[in-house]
This record gives C-alpha cells, structure tokens and sequence, in this order.
C-alpha cells in the first residue's frame, strides 16, 4: 500500500492527499510534525532533503509534490487529471509552475500581515499584492467559461496544485470579487469532498504559522 508522509497545514502536502481521495487509491497517511520528525533518521532515509511530502511505493519513494502527481496519474490514469490535447496540457502544466513560482511566493509577505506580526517593508506587501492580482488575472482568462483548467469539465492537476492555495486568498487580505471565473472554480472545488475531507481551518493555520514567522523575524539576519 502507498504510504504518504505529510503535515495537514501544508498544500504541498494536501495537493499529493486530494489526488489520492480523488483517484480513490488506497492509501495510508502518515502525519508528521515539523517541530522535528522530518530530522529524524529513518525520515532522512527515504527522503534526505527533510520535507514534505514523500510518497512510498513500496521500495520507491518520490519527493516534490509535483513529480509525485505525475507519478499517480502514469500508474493510475483513472480518473485522468492530464489532457492530451497540446494547448490543454500546456495550460495545466502552465497552471501548476506559476502557482508554484508566482503565486505561493507572494503569498510570504502577506502571511504576516494575516497573522498580526508586523514588518517594517510596507513596499514589500504592496508589490506581493500586484504579484498574485497578475496570477489571478491570468488565471481568470485560462479558464474563461470553463468550470475547470484546461477547458475541461472534470478537474486536472491543475486544480489540485493552484485549488489548495487560491481559496486562502481572501484570508490573505486579496478577495477575489473581480475575479468571477476564479471565484466560481474555487468555490467548486471547497465543495468537493476530497477538499472538505482535508480541509483545515483558519484558527488552525495560524495557530501552526505564527510561531514559525516569529521565530523567521526574531532570528538574527546575515547581510
């Protein structure tokens, strides 16, 4: 049975259990905590770079959460969350690289500013602001009248990389009223089971982040 190490608070990590819920392939989850487990030795052992998630099959473990989807959809094509049509696939791959390069960068200054901690770079939250409006206006003509990436009418991998990180817009302070199509696509997916059924609150993500930003401003900075 596969076996997938992973934190709950993490899309990384929620985008690899949402692929598995919705192939329905059997699985087992293996919770970590990041105060230290990901630094244990038999951690280390399948997975040298500390991080979440890693997925074992077996005798073969897979890290990055992106190498991980393709993995499941090559050994599990069904239900199929790639297209084969050239501009389709090129709009999910598209989707997935600037949600991760673009828009979960952006989304660091603004974590702060949802969590109370001050910063002294006012400038720095502005530009991460236009930084995700630019993805989110991008976002909004892919899909056009779509209700899924890629013009298709049943989710991709698409979905499951930018739709665990797009919802937590408006919590970020960057609402999504301008964006209908954006809207819509993510309030359908939030009402997918495999969304709900790993689904972590608010009151939660802030209660895992804030001490970690704290300790990120405390720590001495070298120039």
């Amino acid at each position: 049975m596969l076996k997938l190490y992973h934190t709950p608070i993490s899309p990384n990590s929620r985008r690899v259990w949402i692929a598995l819920l919705e192939k329905q392939i059997p699985f087992e989850l293996v919770t970590l905590n990041l105060d230290g487990d990901q630094l244990q030795a038999d951690f280390l052992a399948i997975n040298p770079f500390h991080h979440i998630p890693v997925l074992v099959d077996d005798d073969f473990s897979i890290v990055e959460s992106l190498a991980i989807l393709d993995y499941l959809e090559a050994k599990y094509p069904t239900p199929a969350m790639l297209p084969t049509d050239a501009k389709a696939l090129a709009t999910v791959r598209m989707v997935e690289l600037v949600t991760v390069n673009e828009l979960f960068p952006a989304m660091n200054p603004l974590t702060y500013r949802m969590l109370g901690i001050p910063t002294d770079d006012p400038q720095k939250l502005e530009q991460a602001e236009q930084r995700i409006h630019t993805v989110l206006k991008f976002f909004e003509g892919l899909l056009r009248s779509s209700p899924y990436f890629g013009g298709s009418s049943t989710i991709t991998l698409a979905e499951l990389v930018a739709g665990t990180v797009v919802p937590w817009m408006p919590a970020l302070g960057v609402p999504l009223d301008n964006y209908p199509q954006v809207s819509a696509w993510s309030e359908r997916l939030s009402a997918r089971e495999a969304w709900q059924n790993t689904h972590v609150s608010l009151e939660e993500v802030k209660a895992f982040l804030k001490p970690r930003f704290q300790q990120l401003i405390a720590a001495p900075q070298n120039h």
